[in-house]
This record gives C-alpha cells, sequence and structure tokens, in this order.
C-alpha cells in the first residue's frame, strides 16, 4: 500500500458512540490529521458540513443512527456543498444487503465495525486511488458503482457521467 500525506485532510465523522468517536479521533491525530470534527447527531453533523470545509466523511449507520439519511442528503440536498464528497459508511451491518443498500445510496466506501487503525487508513487510500467518476442515473447519484471497467461500457445505457 501506497504512503500518502494526508495530514491536510479535514475529516467529519458522524458516530453514535462515544468510545468509536474517541478512537477515530485519536487514530486521526496519530496519522498527523490536525481538523476531526466528530458527533453523535445527524442535524450537527450536517451543520459542521455545511460551515467545514470536509474532505471526507466516516458516517455511522446503526440502530439508533441512520446514515444512509445523512448519506442521501449528503448526495442530493440543494444545500450540500459538495456532493462529491467521499462517504466511508461505518457499520456492523455486514451482511450483503446492507452494503448494496449503501452502494446503492452512494456511498464510496464500506467499513466493517470493528475498525482499526489500518482499516481506516486503507480506506483513506482507496477514495485516494480510487477516485471513481459520479453517476446520475434514475433516482442514484454518487461514485460509479462498478469498481471495473468493461470493454463494452457504451451505448444508449450507459450512465450519464458528472464531472467533479
Amino acid at each position: 500500500m501506497q504512503e500518502y500525506d494526508i495530514t491536510k485532510l479535514n475529516v467529519l465523522v458522524l458516530e453514535k458512540h462515544l468510545l468509536i468517536r474517541n478512537i477515530f479521533t485519536e487514530v486521526f491525530r496519530t496519522f498527523g490529521v490536525p481538523t476531526v470534527q466528530s458527533t453523535p447527531d445527524m442535524e450537527k453533523a450536517w451543520q459542521m458540513y455545511l460551515h467545514f470545509s470536509v474532505d471526507v466523511i466516516f458516517c455511522d449507520w446503526c440502530n439508533q443512527l441512520d446514515g444512509m439519511e445523512f448519506l442521501r442528503r449528503i448526495r442530493h440536498d440543494g444545500d450540500s456543498p459538495n456532493p462529491f464528497v467521499p462517504v466511508v459508511i461505518i457499520t456492523a451491518n455486514t451482511e450483503m444487503h446492507h452494503v448494496v443498500e449503501a452502494r446503492d445510496n452512494g456511498m464510496t466506501e464500506f467499513l466493517a465495525k470493528p475498525v482499526s487503525a489500518k482499516q481506516v487508513y486503507t480506506r483513506i487510500c482507496n477514495v485516494i486511488e480510487n477516485n471513481r467518476p459520479f453517476i446520475r442515473a434514475g433516482g442514484f447519484f454518487g461514485p460509479d458503482r462498478r469498481r471495473q471497467q468493461t470493454a463494452n461500457g457504451d451505448g444508449p445505457d450507459r450512465r450519464r457521467l458528472i464531472a467533479h
């Protein structure tokens, strides 16, 4: 895995559990990331997102915090300052239908709990190395869900790419 200087990143963490928020803050501090905004409250996270430059969002998805609602708001709300911002969904819900739901709502990366510092760094590297184009098709708006390009990927059914 390539090493990156991530010390200039501004990170937003929306996480229900204080312990996990503290772990993320400490992990980013260890990586040299100076600005980590964190909260368990979706509306406070939205206000942080609106008023601070955010480079990547780590978003919890559990029974007590609907990360999919927050993700949809980032991608579709007219007030969203950057609907292209990378969003890493963090959850213990790792069944395939949860991964598919998060993908279909426009997540950039998926991170299963429990998390480690290496996994967090790997997701950031994936965001940097695999900067996928954004697609708008029907009700979907988000990173191209396909991780691999096909040889025959053009034609009338081809998704419309959005520059960012």
